[in-house]
């Protein structure tokens, strides 16, 4: 008994502490920073590993209790005050960089903006001049790696070929029923997309509809990872911040069984189009199709 209550406590505890950030956050907003950047997805592509190695920038000041708030994806109605109260005081960023050359920025992430049918065009108009950040990777790996996580989490019980053949039928008038309630959570949409969301061609172009496209940047997550040096450094000119090398430490991967070469070879031919597509994202034809 006492073991299994423990975490419990632990659990507990660690939402006080959460809850009492918030409700600060809230009371002091106004004298907070606002984001600077976004990790907006893709889900499975390294945004994790991206914010942690960004949080090691002497420039980059970030909430040490949230990776990401999911405001513009599952929280919009709770308002810019609340979505502010997430974000670091500014005295205590200048503070923090006071013997760094530049001024401090701050961001979030979320796997789940680049993907959510009303995040893009709600991103554009309240953070204009934010910078973003999609990582994009081999979307077949990418959907494997996906139903893992949410079959891991009991998001998912059926098997992943099962998984598949199922998310038409699952989807089927989600996102029209989402942007006729803005209130509505769709829990197929957010986690039965396997599919769905690789075919990033789709999801970009409505970023860069409602978000100034220069402050996009998408990045070659298996590139990044193949060579992360140079990507991160990459990255932090888009950010606008002086080169500072870090050691970049893949996060959340979890072990899995090989997929069947036929099963994969069927869905590489399904994005075979949309990867061809995100040449003009990413300047070059994506590493997982050279």
């Amino acid at each position: 008994m006492g073991g299994s209550a423990e975490p419990s406590r632990q659990s507990a505890l660690k939402e006080m502490v959460k809850s009492a950030a918030r409700r600060a956050g809230q009371a002091t907003a106004s004298a907070r920073m606002t984001p600077d950047f976004l990790l907006v997805g893709a889900q499975r592509s390294g945004t994790t590993t991206l914010h942690l190695a960004l949080k090691t920038h002497p420039l980059v000041v970030m909430n040490r209790l949230h990776k990401g708030v999911n405001y513009f994806d599952l929280r919009y109605d709770r308002g810019p005050q609340w979505y502010r109260g997430h974000f670091p005081l500014r005295a205590y960023a200048r503070a923090r960089t006071t013997w760094s050359d530049g001024s401090p920025i701050t961001g979030e992430s979320s796997g789940y903006y680049m993907f959510h049918p009303l995040a893009p065009e709600r991103i554009g108009r309240d953070l204009p001049d934010a910078k973003l950040i999609a990582l994009v990777r081999d979307p077949v790996e990418r959907a494997y790696s996906a139903h893992k996580h949410e079959h891991a989490r009991g998001f998912d019980t059926e098997p992943f070929e099962r998984a598949i053949e199922l998310e038409e039928e699952r989807l089927a008038g989600e996102v029209e029923r989402m942007i006729a309630d803005p209130s509505y959570e769709s829990l197929s949409h957010r986690h039965h997309a396997y599919l769905s969301r690789g075919r990033y061609i789709e999801q970009l172009d409505v970023l860069a509809k409602h978000c100034a496209r220069d402050n996009l940047l998408v990045v070659d997550a298996d590139a990044f990872f193949a060579d992360p040096d140079e990507m991160y450094a990459r990255i932090l000119a888009f950010l606008g911040l002086p080169h500072q090398p870090t050691t970049i430490r893949r996060t959340n991967a979890r072990p899995r069984s090989p997929m069947p070469d036929s099963l994969r070879t069927r869905l590489g031919k399904h994005f075979e189009e949309y990867d061809e597509a995100l040449t003009s994202y990413l300047g070059a034809i994506p590493s997982w199709r050279q």
